[in-house]
């Protein structure tokens, strides 16, 4: 199986979103550079951020999102971003009326059946789990091997945070990569496991 990431873009006070589920500039760092990010040619990084994260997104078989961020982005139109191959939802309704039955997209009830799920999918390579809700459940339920963010340099002062309603202390290891690009600095940590 491969490892459980927790990923997301957050600002330096430790928010994905404000309280309107609005990323304000938190993703003005993939259009900060002149490396395209991706065959379109609209995401553009710097070298360091272009080699850090094309390597993460290049390993990624499956992502386990909740229903919400599924509702605000009306399901990426039945197509997975960034060419992932499988989007868990971990949510308790079922798929939306009409949905595409040959999407690869999979409605799981409950976070351990998501991830669970998720790593079937994907098999060897990572499952990323969103920052957020879902992300803090997991973070939770001890299923997240490690926590990536791209810090950015932006204050929210509220809003949605990045670990979700986590309301227990999680130790992490010291960050084995810590990469600056261009308005964003990109920190790996381990979760560090109880003895």
């Amino acid at each position: 199986m491969g490892k459980v990431v927790m990923y997301s873009s957050v600002s330096v006070d430790g928010f994905i979103a404000d309280e309107n589920d609005q990323p304000g500039s938190l993703f003005d760092w993939l259009l900060s550079g002149d490396v395209p990010l991706d065959e379109s040619g609209a995401l553009k990084v710097s070298q360091a951020s272009f080699d850090y994260t094309r390597t993460y997104w290049d390993q990624i078989g499956a992502t386990v999102v909740g229903r919400h961020v599924f509702d605000l982005t009306e399901g990426w139109g039945g197509k997975p971003p960034s060419g992932i191959d499988h989007v868990v939802v971990a949510t308790h309704r079922p798929q939306p009326e009409g949905w595409d039955p040959e999407a690869p997209f999979h409605f799981i009830d409950g976070i351990e059946a998501a991830v669970a799920t998720a790593q079937e999918l994907a098999g060897d390579r990572i499952v990323e789990v969103a920052a957020g809700d879902v992300g803090g459940q997991a973070l939770a339920a001890g299923l997240v091997d490690e926590v990536r963010m791209d810090v950015v340099p932006v204050v929210f002062g509220s809003g949605k945070r990045y670990f979700g309603s986590v309301d227990a202390q999680h130790l992490l290891e010291e960050p084995d990569v810590v990469i600056q690009g261009n308005r964003v600095l990109h920190l790996r940590y381990r979760v560090r496991r109880s003895e």
